[in-house]
């Protein structure tokens, strides 16, 4: 087990920053790794699996690779599948599920060749120990997963279970959250770490639930992420209970202690007060309350929570989620489902009066938001996710830098916009460099 291929998928745009986690975590090689899009593929250990599931905050799951061949048909892969040495992973009585996921592939029916792999799991376990196990679609014990390109099938075992963006600590939260891995991509991507404490604030004046939030002060106190879950790795065969124990020791003991009497350096606001109850709630069960200030409030009118400049990280409201904005993004719905009622006499149809058409008034509150920024964080670097490539624009900014990312299937960009006093100035947005 000390000479694994695993492959760590991850959202489109996160390789280079899992690439690097990846190498702080378990110090892998150049050499014995490569990226793909959507992933990374390193060659290392089953302590490394276990480490990376503990420790990756941005990979989607820890995937270990049992084959790869190249295939024409459906029963290339079943003899694929059916070389792989199942009874060193599992018995008959593991409960089994097979996924499927395909690009270009010739194969007419993914469902059948899915079959297959199953069928080809199920006959080897039977030939080897004269029992097949069960298949459980909900809870399954082992996932096999298998991958097909135009030309090559790749299986690979799970040893993560539950999507790792599932850290077991949001309870509580609101529509459309963010996702952890996402969250941690974009603190990812902005430089900030928390090692520089109070010096470097974060704040997120939209932070909903408090994802965004919760991610930065894990870093900072330097928690594992998956520390408070169980995984997939723990039933199957190669678990030892005892290393295992020994890995979540260590990573406990380098958990750094909040210093007492030491004030918060992470911030947070939201116009709903819902959504700042539950992300103190989230807050506590991740360990971490005591390093984040959380306030109600709109973000068109709350003031820095601190003196010294630092870092502003949101995933703003847009279309149907503007009315969380405050007073401008709803002023700005209201305006929009007027108009709409005046065309329909008075119906909308059964539309949120939150809802806006893109590119409508929802330039409104970024004016304002900018205009606001201007006004009151200067010194401060704001970044901004956002689906739409027109908002510096619409913002009167001119970004500094642009990250392409995905939020599962909608392609953002995480812009930067360094803030100094002054009035707005409209700068042409250039054409999207990616």
């Amino acid at each position: 087990m000390n000479q694994l291929t695993l492959f760590l998928p991850c959202a489109a745009g996160v390789e280079d920053f899992l690439a690097a986690e990846v190498k702080r975590i378990v110090g892998v090689a150049d050499a014995d790794m490569s990226r793909s899009r959507g992933g990374v593929l390193i060659k290392a250990s089953w302590r490394d699996a276990m480490l990376l599931n503990l420790h990756s905050r941005l990979a989607q799951r820890v995937l270990v690779e049992l084959a790869y061949q190249p295939y024409r048909s459906e029963d290339d892969i079943y003899a694929t599948a059916c070389d792989v040495a199942w009874e060193i992973w599992m018995t008959p009585r593991h409960t089994l599920k097979v996924e499927i996921t395909a690009q270009h592939s010739p194969l007419k029916s993914l469902n059948f060749a899915a079959l297959r792999v199953k069928d080809a799991v199920c006959d080897r376990l039977r030939h080897k120990t004269g029992e097949r196990p069960n298949i459980d679609t909900t809870w399954p014990d082992v996932r096999v997963f298998a991958h097909l390109t135009e030309s090559h099938c790749s299986i690979y075992i799970d040893t993560s279970g539950e999507p790792l963006f599932k850290r077991g600590w949001r309870e509580d939260k609101g529509d459309a959250p963010l996702k952890e891995t996402l969250a941690a991509a974009m603190i990812a991507a902005t430089g900030w770490d928390g090692s520089q404490g109070a010096a470097q604030p974060l704040y997120d004046p939209c932070c909903g639930s408090g994802t965004v939030l919760i991610e930065a002060a894990q870093m900072a106190l330097n928690i594992a992420p998956g520390s408070t879950r169980r995984f997939a790795f723990e039933k199957l065969l190669p678990f030892q209970s005892h290393v295992w124990q020994g890995i979540k020791a260590q990573a406990q003991a380098a958990q750094k202690p909040w210093p007492q009497g030491q004030k918060p350096f992470i911030f947070g606001s939201d116009v709903a007060f819902r959504m700042v109850d539950f992300a103190q709630r989230n807050a506590q069960r991740a360990g971490v309350a005591q390093a984040i200030e959380l306030r109600g409030g709109d973000a068109l009118q709350r003031m820095p929570p601190t003196d010294t400049p630092g870092v502003m990280l949101l995933n703003p409201p847009y279309g149907e989620r503007i009315a969380a904005a405050g007073v401008a993004g709803t002023r700005a719905a209201d305006r929009a489902q007027g108009r709409e009622q005046r065309r329909d006499g008075g119906h909308t149809g059964g539309r949120e009066s939150a809802q806006l058409a893109d590119g409508g008034e929802s330039g409104d509150f970024f004016a304002q938001l900018a205009s606001h920024w201007k006004k009151h964080y200067s010194g401060w670097s704001a970044w901004m996710l956002t689906p739409d490539l027109k908002l510096p624009g619409k913002m009167r900014f001119k970004e500094s830098r642009r990250v392409p990312l995905w939020n599962g299937p909608i392609e953002c960009r995480l812009f930067r916009f360094d803030l100094v006093a002054g009035r707005n100035t409209k700068h042409p947005t250039p054409p999207d460099a990616h």
